[in-house]
């Protein structure tokens, strides 16, 4: 792990997203809460923050942080057949967030992509990244 050992503690935040592409159909299955396996959107979110909590066991080198927030919001097109999911993490610590909100996106998209997979194979997730950073030495959003 890197040594953070000297750096002050600074309030951080991160904020990451991702996006689930399906057909119409099963979009609106998932708006419907008609999936096999229950209810996506609670489900995805809820495992989106386990996840986030859990990436320093995930991610080796990856350092544990206290985390003062987790969230996942997700937003259903059916039109366009998307499931959109954006995480948003804080802590006051000596390190950055990015990897909580990045993990939080994937395993949210994991989940969508899991509990649609019966009703259509061709499911992908896209698009994982970091929208934003702040605390630290520099404050970063992708433009």
């Amino acid at each position: 792990m890197v040594d953070v050992g000297e750096k002050p503690v600074t309030e951080r935040r991160a904020v990451a997203s991702a996006v689930v592409h399906m057909s119409p159909q099963t979009a609106r299955a998932v708006v419907d809460g008609d999936a096999p396996k229950g209810d996506v959107v609670s489900t995805a979110r809820i495992a989106g923050i386990q996840g986030g909590k859990r990436t320093a066991e995930l991610v080796p080198l990856c350092h544990p942080l206290p985390l003062s927030f987790l969230d996942v919001r997700v937003e259903v097109d059916p039109q366009a057949g998307t499931v959109a999911l954006e995480a948003e993490a804080r802590t006051s610590a000596q390190t950055g967030v990015e990897m909580e909100a990045l993990t939080a996106c994937t395993i949210a998209a994991l989940t969508v992509y899991d509990m649609v997979k019966g009703i259509e194979r061709g499911v992908e997730v896209s698009s994982v990244r970091l929208l934003e950073k702040s605390g630290g030495r520099h404050d970063w959003r992708r433009a």
